[in-house]
């Protein structure tokens, strides 16, 4: 089986959902790992590739594709996936991952599988795993004939530990979007510094309508930066305002899958469950012994989020320092 795997990266670093892609390439599907790698800084990261699973690299460094814009990235996805008939190809189900795989699987004709969480190879077909209805049910999905395009879940799949010794070949190709066709401009990036990523973080620690106010983080917040973990919240309290969206999970904001996910005075809306089902272990702490939430939860604490968050960072501070 021939696995193309196309690699996001920031700063020459392969994000954490291409290295699982890597992954899960190498570990899972039996034949030879192809990456593609775009941009100016292509080199440097086709090295990296290399140490994370890939047998061989296609590369282009040209800076029209510094910035992901899908109508530069998916025509030459799209040729090079006609040049070299790829059973599958595998990206992250990021933002980036889901508009590729939406331009690349019309191009080509081909079926797309979404926000995969667990996959096998049965024979020549790839049964996929993934969430329907607002992750209410999972569905094994698969795709006859030709191309298959599935993109992972973060978090779902393992990275492998990286071979600093590997290598192999660099095949260079030349961009083929002409300049005119491509409309999207990116007139600047802006980072945010200083906190744990929610989508790639293996702890989170999240607030709902229950902590009544901005304020009322303050012990969600002290929680999470005690056991190194990132912090979420619901959307009814990104709309009150109380928390910017970029923490927001749930069906309409971020997607996790952390090892383990504690939900504070979260009252569990279908919307967040969709969000954050797939996590290992959830912790529920809500007064009301009646909230969805409870139902997913593999543990459940009823009782006054205000008593039990503090006293739960006083503890784990103490068995962790």
């Amino acid at each position: 089986m021939k696995t193309f795997v196309f690699i996001e990266h920031y700063n020459e670093e392969i994000t954490p959902i291409s290295r699982e892609a890597l992954g899960a390439a190498r570990t899972i599907l039996d034949g030879e790992v192809i990456a593609l790698v775009f941009g100016s800084d292509a080199e440097e990261v086709a090295e990296k590739a290399f140490a994370y699973g890939a047998d061989q690299v296609l590369a282009c460094d040209d800076d029209s594709l510094d910035d992901f814009r899908v109508e530069a990235v998916g025509p030459l996805v799209a040729e090079l996936a006609n040049e070299y008939e790829p059973d599958v190809i595998l990206m992250g189900a990021s933002v980036t991952g889901r508009d590729l795989s939406a331009w690349i699987g019309y191009d080509l004709d081909a079926g797309v599988i979404p926000d995969v969480v667990d996959f096998t190879l049965d024979g020549d077909t790839i049964k996929a795993l993934h969430p329907v209805y607002a992750s209410k049910l999972m569905s094994t999905a698969f795709v006859t004939g030709g191309t298959q395009i599935i993109t992972l879940r973060s978090r779902a799949f393992q990275a492998i530990e990286p071979d600093e010794d590997a290598d192999g070949d660099i095949e260079w190709v030349d961009a083929v979007a002409d300049d005119d066709a491509v409309k999207a401009e990116i007139e600047g990036l802006a980072v945010s510094e200083g906190g744990v990523s929610l989508t790639d973080a293996s702890i989170i620690v999240s607030g709902g309508r229950g902590v009544g106010g901005p304020e009322g983080f303050e012990p969600v917040r002290k929680l999470a930066n005690v056991l190194g973990g990132a912090l979420g919240a619901s959307r009814a309290a990104v709309d009150a305002g109380w928390i910017p969206y970029e923490h927001q999970v749930g069906q309409t904001g971020k997607t996790v899958s952390p090892d383990l996910y504690i939900a504070c005075g979260i009252s569990g809306a279908i919307q967040h469950q969709a969000g954050m089902r797939t996590s290992k272990v959830i912790v529920a702490i809500n007064k009301d012994a009646e909230a969805p939430i409870f139902k997913l939860a593999n543990y459940g604490v009823v009782a006054d989020l205000f008593k039990i968050v503090p006293a739960l960072s006083a503890e784990f501070s103490k068995r962790l320092s």
